[in-house]
């Protein structure tokens, strides 16, 4: 039935309850513990000035888990997510999901088969807490989807309960310890690299995503605006994350760090190697864009043949962090500089790294209570 002919079914002290409305009708039900039914007409459609689309649910509860994530991932997630969120999300499904839960219908998924299932992560697989909340975070947007769409009355996994996060730590190093490393470098083909990721902080991938186009040697100004990084065999150059990530450097003081990148640009017109202002500042030995998982092993032998401390490039990104700190340098100024959009993911991913400070305040509060003592008993 449609229009003013289909009849809506309400249980007595329902929506429909009060039978004085127009155009409901009351009919007895044979249980008298259920009451009475009232059946009140469904209204037209409003009037408006365009054409109503047909909306209906891509599916209805008895779907699989694993039918419903292909259904988002195909109408949701790959259009419009990057290729790494895209290939992050493939390999949860693929590995996890799929295997432990995907025969499930959405009907039947409950908060509890939820939580043992990131029980089984944590015991059988042997997964991190951090990792085991991608897992959940992947499973609450999917379900929300789901529910916002009418699939389902309710998203189980709001009721679910994930491992709690715990803090990551990377390695940095100390001032005294970077200078070991910028000595041992000097001359090598890493020292560049080493020098973008320490003196300003900049992530493996926006190193490698740097073009000549992108550094000013005359101004001394370099601008982050494109990145390479890996999604699982594939390399991929996109723009950055985030707006924030999009940002312009000053190295005019720099000079050290100014000096080589110009002594490379000579170089690469010296030897006729690819230097235009669409060409790449990391290349391999035959003149093609640097892969970015050989220029971390590059780094990581390197670190192991001249005996340093272990450290990678996401770790002398903590160490610029720590330094700038250190440095007395305001946290929205670090905040700017490693492309964060604001400063309270700078102070959360480093918060590591920025607590030490409260020791030294400890400090001076100590001093000057043992001041004031002193002063107050050598007046008596």
């Amino acid at each position: 039935m449609s229009g003013n002919n289909a009849l809506l079914f309400f249980q007595d002290g329902g929506p429909a309850a009060d039978t004085k409305e127009k155009g409901a009708v009351t009919m007895s039900h044979p249980h008298t513990r259920v009451g009475r039914i009232v059946l009140r007409p469904v209204p037209a459609a409003p009037a408006v000035g365009f054409p109503l689309p047909k909306v209906s649910p891509p599916a209805d509860s008895s779907v699989t888990l694993a039918r419903w994530l292909d259904i988002w991932m195909e109408k949701e997630i790959e259009p419009c997510r990057a290729d790494t969120t895209v290939n992050g999300y493939d390999g949860i499904i693929f590995n996890h999901l799929r295997p432990a839960l995907g025969r499930v219908p959405l009907r039947d998924l409950s908060p509890e088969l939820v939580n043992g299932y990131y029980q089984w992560l944590a015991g059988e697989k042997g997964l991190s807490p951090n990792t085991i909340r991608k897992h959940h975070v992947l499973l609450h947007t999917a379900l929300k989807s789901a529910f916002r769409q009418g699939v389902i009355p309710a998203n189980p996994i709001e009721r679910a309960t994930p491992p709690r996060p715990t803090a990551v730590e990377v390695a940095y190093y100390t001032p005294a310890r970077l200078n070991q490393l910028l000595r041992a470098v000097e001359g090598e083909a890493l020292e560049i690299p080493v020098r973008l990721a320490c003196f300003l902080g900049l992530r493996r991938s926006e190193i490698l995503g740097l073009r000549w186009r992108d550094v000013d040697l005359q101004s001394g100004q370099i601008s982050v605006r494109w990145v390479r990084t890996t999604v699982g065999s594939r390399v991929v150059e996109k723009p950055p994350k985030t707006e924030g990530s999009c940002r312009t450097l000053s190295i005019a003081a720099l000079d050290d760090l100014l000096e080589r990148l110009r002594g490379l640009y000579a170089r690469r017109r010296r030897e006729g190697m690819p230097c235009s202002p669409e060409d790449f500042l990391l290349l391999d030995g035959v003149g093609r864009p640097l892969h970015p998982n050989l220029m971390s092993s590059a780094l990581a032998a390197f670190i192991r043949k001249n005996g340093l401390a272990p450290i990678t490039f996401h770790g002398l990104r903590h160490t610029f962090a720590s330094m700038a700190n250190s440095a007395r340098v305001p946290m929205y100024q670090i905040s700017r500089a490693m492309g964060h959009s604001n400063p309270s993911i700078t102070q959360r991913i480093y918060t590591h790294l920025f607590d030490q400070t409260h020791g030294e305040v400890l400090a001076a509060v100590a001093d000057t209570i043992v001041k004031a003592s002193s002063t107050s008993l050598a007046s008596t």
